[in-house]
């Protein structure tokens, strides 16, 4: 009897500007075991997530060409993207800050600097992966 396929890891599209903050988050759910490709910005996201699937999005709020806000609510109105995870990452830590980001459609608000090990407890959390 074959042994069953050991299951595909997490995919996950970091979007954000910063090529430092896009390294930085995909060294630390590379060694965790995702899979993490990237987009610079929310319109160059967007079309990332209309083109193949992901299981999470790390989504940044201030960008060019698309901010984090609009990227979100753009995702939450396409039904065929509308359900995917995302996390959302700022420098901006007031409540009003994290509501908004919420009213967005993120599922989950972290300010920055991110500890490392937050940001891959909710990469798992988010996508259900236990280690």
């Amino acid at each position: 009897m074959t042994p069953p396929a050991a299951p595909l890891p997490p995919r996950v599209l970091v979007i954000d500007d910063s090529l430092t903050m896009r390294l930085f988050y995909r060294s630390l759910l590379d060694a965790a075991g995702f899979t993490v490709e990237e987009a610079a910005n929310g319109g160059e996201g967007y079309d990332r997530v209309l083109a193949e699937p992901f299981d999470l999005l790390i989504v940044d709020v201030n960008m060019p060409k698309m901010d984090g806000y609009t990227l979100l609510r753009t995702v939450r109105q396409d039904p065929a993207v509308r359900d995917v995870p995302a996390v959302m990452i700022s420098t901006e830590a007031g409540p009003h800050d994290r509501d908004k980001a919420y009213a967005a459609g993120a599922n989950f608000y972290l300010v920055k600097p991110v500890a490392p090990e937050e940001l891959v407890e909710v990469a798992r959390l988010m996508t259900g992966r236990k280690s």
